[in-house]
This record gives structure tokens, C-alpha cells and sequence, in this order.
């Protein structure tokens, strides 16, 4: 049982979730819009994915600390919980060194924001998860990870 009960996701949530996906969306349009600001929506949407992938890491150690089942390490939990702030740093480094950036960075960041409801589904095993997180999770992560990939292929 978890330390506190875990209710279903509100609708509010999912809406807020959702309008998460506006800022990638803007600077995508900037990307595309062929004008000055291209290189802007680029850097912002690096930004914005590397922002969001890191709140994910800090969404996974509140389930550790809250949400844990009975009898389970919590180690591991806290170990993958700060896996997506190390790799969003790591993607930044070429831009500090002056190396060929962002649309590596961007490719970088939007598979890993892809591939991240795997941990979830890995964090099921361990944590008591709301209803409906899954769902959510597979959608705004394919939607900004996709969207972040198709901005590095045009970088």
C-alpha cells in the first residue's frame, strides 16, 4: 500500500498537460516560419524538452518518496529519478564547448522524452501510480519527444 492513497488523474490535469505542449508548438512554428527567429525556436525548443525532461526526473522522486509500495528499495527509484536532469545536462555541453548544436541535442532529448513512459511502466512495478498516468504519460511524452525529433531532423 502506498504511504498516502493515490487518486485518478483529474481532467484538469490532462488539459494542463496538453497546454504543455503550446510552447514546443510555438517554437516549432518559429523554426518553420523561415523567418530571423528560426535559430530562437530552436534554442527554445531544446530548452523547453531539456525543462521538461527534467521535471519528469523530479515527478519520478515524488513517486519514490510518496507513492512506494511496501517492501520496495526505493534506491533504484531515486537513481532513475535523476537520470533525466544528468542526461538533459550532458545534451547542453555541446553548446558550452561550441560543438555542432542543438539539432544533435534536440534528437538527444526528444528519443529519451520517447522512451520515457518506459520508466513509468518500470515504476509501476514499484510504485502505486494514479489511474490513468500511463495513458498520459505515453501521450504528452510521444507528442513532445516526437515533435522535439522532427526539430532536430530540420536543425
Amino acid at each position: 500500500m502506498a504511504i498516502y492513497p493515490i487518486s485518478p488523474i483529474p481532467k484538469a490535469a490532462f488539459l494542463a498537460g496538453y497546454a504543455g505542449l503550446l510552447p514546443q508548438l510555438v517554437a516549432a512554428a518559429l523554426v518553420f516560419s523561415g523567418s530571423e527567429y528560426r535559430w530562437t525556436g530552436l534554442a527554445a525548443a531544446y530548452g523547453y524538452a531539456a525543462f521538461i525532461f527534467s521535471f519528469l526526473g523530479g515527478i519520478w522522486w515524488g513517486f519514490g518518496v510518496i507513492a512506494r509500495k511496501d517492501g520496495i528499495n526505493a534506491a533504484p527509484i531515486f537513481m532513475l529519478a535523476v537520470a533525466p536532469t544528468l542526461i538533459a545536462f550532458a545534451s547542453y555541453l555541446p553548446w558550452i564547448w561550441g560543438w555542432d548544436w542543438p539539432g544533435p541535442s534536440l534528437a538527444w532529448i526528444g528519443f529519451f522524452l520517447m522512451l520515457s513512459p518506459l520508466a513509468d511502466r518500470w515504476l509501476t512495478q514499484r510504485c502505486d501510480l494514479p489511474d490513468g498516468w500511463m495513458k498520459l504519460r505515453w501521450q504528452l511524452s510521444l507528442g513532445l519527444g516526437g515533435l522535439t525529433f522532427l526539430l532536430a531532423a530540420v536543425a
